[in-house]
């Protein structure tokens, strides 16, 4: 039998590099399949990067679909993703805020500011020098007038910027009258020598209880603390005080010192102070202070 003649272009069987190609893809698509099953997908990133391929590109919004195309996941049948937990960079990234920035007070404003606080002391310190002058005025008008404290017919009290001389009714006016005693001249001649060496305005001012009255020559309790007033101020003006320092008021029984619960408070309510006030404090009515 005669042997077949052999062709050299036509050579039976595939080529060598197909089988090496056919390798090569099957190994590909077996490890993108392992990739797909290992992968996890963050729902929040994947929206915003469908949403910013649809502000580039644009996408259809709207898809007439006349039937819900249905389909089955290999993968998903056979493969769960893991669930891991979110890397410490990502945390801080989503739980970090913006720090608050730092103020500075600008040096003018330090300044300013440093100004307020040396005035605010060198007022108090004032105040305070002058509290003690007060004080130290109070303590002479006390000494001279130590016999009629004891005898409980005058007593001195301070208010702030103010010195009260406090007449009682106690041997200085008769019971619903306007008229000083007799025997009350003595201490009335001390008063005006304390009040007459002090500056400032001084104040008259005349209160009763609240028992009202009404006779011949008042009406009303309103009357006779306005009539002692002006009694103890024209003893005043007899001493030769300046009647421009002089102020006149009757109060009634609107400022009582306590309430006149009984004979012995209605009795300390009844009274004529007369209120020395240092320059530079506002002018009104003495009311009760700290006992010297």
């Amino acid at each position: 039998m005669a042997e077949e003649s052999e062709c050299p272009k036509c050579k039976p069987g595939a080529p060598a590099w197909v089988m090496t190609f056919a390798d090569l893809m099957s190994l590909l698509l077996t490890f993108f399949v392992l990739m797909l099953s290992f992968a996890t997908m963050d729902v929040i990133k994947f929206r915003q990067m469908a949403a910013s391929m649809k502000n580039a590109f644009g996408v259809q919004t709207q898809i007439p679909a006349y039937e819900t195309v249905k389909g089955t996941s290999v993968v998903a049948q056979h493969f769960t993703p893991s669930t891991v937990d979110r890397s410490p960079l990502e945390e801080i990234h989503q739980t970090t805020s913006r720090d608050q920035p730092e103020l500075k007070i600008p040096e003018q404003a330090q300044g300013e500011r440093q100004g307020e606080l040396s005035q605010e002391a060198i007022r108090q310190k004032f105040e305070q020098a002058q509290q003690e002058k007060l004080q130290a005025q109070a303590k002479k008008i006390r000494e001279s007038l130590l016999e009629e404290i004891k005898a409980g017919r005058v007593s001195i009290e301070t208010e702030k910027q103010k010195i009260v001389i406090r007449i009682h009714e106690k041997g200085s006016f008769p019971s619903g009258s306007a008229v000083l005693n007799a025997g009350f001249g003595a201490s009335m001649k001390k008063i005006i020598r304390v009040v007459k060496n002090g500056r400032g305005k001084v104040i008259v001012a005349g209160h009763t209880d609240d028992v009202p009255i009404s006779t011949d020559w008042y009406r009303s309790n309103w009357e006779l603390s306005s009539a002692r007033a002006v009694t103890v101020a024209h003893e005043l003006l007899k001493g030769k005080i300046d009647p421009r320092r002089l102020v006149v008021a009757g109060y009634a029984d609107t400022e009582p010192l306590v309430p006149n619960a009984n004979p012995e408070s209605r009795a300390r309510n009844r009274r004529v102070e007369i209120i020395l006030e240092q320059p530079g404090s506002e002018v009104g009515p003495g009311k009760k202070g700290g006992d010297l």
